[in-house]
């Protein structure tokens, strides 16, 4: 197996289709296979064919789904695209140092890179659900990308890394749906312990968010979490009880 076949490219409510086929034809040229589609739209002209000029099976094997969520469940690392580089977002990269770190795990890991709409990009909910953030630097004059030139960028600085690397038996990193029921624990527990309030619980998630995603971690690590969260939920439920 290639390397790149462990690469998903997930567009996320794309606004014309001519957009998704120029998007499967950077991908083919870049040895990328596995496109996601997130709410895509309607496409009775048949224009994503036409734009893909000979990507038609990328097309036509494409996935569609209703929610990111529903489409990173089966992936170990989920990377998003953004040029918003607010204050509060860390675990941020150019293409090619993440290049760099995810062709190491890919023998082992499927990985999501994620690109939002061609206007605003990915809203907050769905940034919640990227482990990691590429930004593609450019000129501060004009930083606004064609949705498949980032993807080309991308996608050419993961095939170069992937020719270069040697393939080997890397780290398995936690599917994103175990992820997504760590979360969850931690903000029940977080929640019960008084931690968190209507007044921090968004912040502070996302936050929290953002330091385990750059840790990349385990299922070992999840399981390891689980078990510490369970053990301090006992003591705060029999206090609440008392």
């Amino acid at each position: 197996m290639d390397l790149l076949d462990n690469v998903s490219i997930v567009l996320v409510r794309t606004k014309t289709p001519g957009n998704i086929g120029a998007v499967a034809r950077c991908m083919m040229n870049m040895g990328l296979s596995r496109l996601v589609l997130v709410r895509p739209p309607k496409d009775d002209q048949g224009e994503a064919m036409k734009l893909a000029a000979g990507a038609d099976a990328i097309l036509r094997n494409a996935v569609t789904t209703g929610t990111l969520q529903e489409a990173v469940a089966d992936h170990r690392l989920v990377i998003g695209t953004s040029r918003h580089l607010g204050r509060n977002r860390r675990n941020i990269g150019t293409p090619r140092e993440m290049a760099g770190q995810i062709v190491p795990l890919l023998p082992q890991n499927r990985i999501a890179l994620v690109f939002g709409r061609e206007v605003n990009g990915l809203d907050k909910e769905d940034l919640a659900l990227c482990n990691e953030l590429i930004a593609i630097p450019s000129s501060a004059a004009f930083p606004s990308l064609n949705l498949s030139h980032a993807v080309a960028v991308v996608a050419y600085e993961l095939f170069i890394a992937s020719r270069a690397s040697p393939s080997s038996r890397g780290r398995t990193l936690a599917q994103t749906e175990e992820l997504e029921a760590f979360y969850e624990h931690l903000q029940m527990v977080l929640e019960d312990s008084g931690f968190l309030g209507p007044h921090n619980r968004k912040h502070m998630m996302t936050s929290l968010r953002q330091l385990f995603g750059k840790s990349r971690l385990e299922q070992r690590d999840i399981n390891i979490l689980h078990g510490i969260l369970s053990a301090i939920a006992g003591p705060v439920r029999s206090k609440d009880s008392e």
